[in-house]
């Protein structure tokens, strides 16, 4: 059999898999394409929505000069928003440091131990516990018989951050090349020096990535924040008492008659909605960077 029929030969005998394969690869384009496009006409009709009701708070009412008003008066939003951005900060700068602090620990020291296992352990079902659960966990120990406060809330979105950022360290940690670590040592660095003048500094930009993904985690947790902080129709920096929060705000002022707080609820999910929004854009661009380098 020359050459050429050998070609033939062997083309004849693959063209129907080759052919099965083909049809097998459009359809599972096709099937990937229409999840999409379904997955984002509801994104897109949600976004609209809100913007549409809540562009007509933002530019008809005092949101950021007033506070929260009693039923069917003027008013706006500057209690929730403050009581959001301390509430939120504070939580981001007591979690960060603990979650990092862990992510070096998992990623750099120790790796197989069995305090290491039972961490990672622990941080998986923190990572995919219902954010209620942690908010009742919160009103048992620091709420139930002392009262509402801004701390319990702080300490409550803490708890939500810190497996967030745990999981990005540590990931973002093992990424860095052993190469780094062995010239560190070859050139006589101590460990704590190795680990916070190469391996971290390597993994700055993903480490940072992990913590605005955490704060837009909680910039909008409800759950926690209504077992903890609750709400406060007054202006307030007192994290001793409760305090005025967005996410209630928009709960409580979404399930009541009145047309005033329907139209502050709108608004407040679209701030809320541009911070995240916001938030994600800054972590994909210094993703990004990174990764260009």
């Amino acid at each position: 059999m020359t050459s050429a029929n050998q070609t033939a030969f062997m083309k004849r005998i693959h063209l129907p898999k080759y052919r099965r394969r083909t049809a097998i690869n459009r359809l599972g384009l096709m099937f990937t394409s229409v999840a999409m496009v379904f997955g984002l006409f509801w994104l897109a009709w949600i976004l609209i929505t809100l913007v549409g009701h809540g562009m007509d708070g933002l530019l008809t009412m005092p949101v950021f000069t007033t506070d929260t008003p009693p039923p069917m008066t003027e008013g706006g939003l500057r209690n929730a928003i403050v009581g959001s951005i301390l509430l939120s900060f504070l939580g981001l700068f007591v979690g960060t440091p603990i979650g990092i602090l862990t992510g070096v620990y998992l990623a750099e020291f120790d790796k197989t131990s069995w305090l290491a296992r039972t961490t990672r352990f622990m941080n998986d079902v923190l990572l995919s516990a219902p954010s209620i659960v942690i908010g009742l966990f919160i009103f048992a120990i620091m709420v139930h018989g002392r009262g509402f406060s801004g701390w319990a809330g702080v300490v409550a979105l803490a708890v939500i951050v810190i497996p967030v950022v745990i999981r990005t360290t540590e990931s973002m940690l093992l990424l860095v090349p052993n190469n780094l670590r062995e010239a560190g040592y070859a050139l006589g660095a101590p460990k704590y020096k190795l680990v916070s003048m190469v391996t971290l500094k390597s993994a700055k930009a993903g480490v940072i990535t992990g913590v605005l993904l955490a704060f837009a985690r909680i910039a909008g947790e409800t759950a926690p924040l209504l077992f903890t902080a609750l709400n406060n129709q007054y202006f307030s920096t007192d994290m001793s008492q409760a305090m005025a929060n967005l996410p209630n705000t928009i709960y409580q002022f979404a399930m009541s008659p009145y047309d005033n707080w329907h139209a502050l609820a709108w608004a407040a999910a679209l701030l809320i909605t541009f911070a995240v929004l916001l938030l994600n854009i800054i972590a994909r661009i210094i993703s990004h960077s990174q990764h260009k380098r």
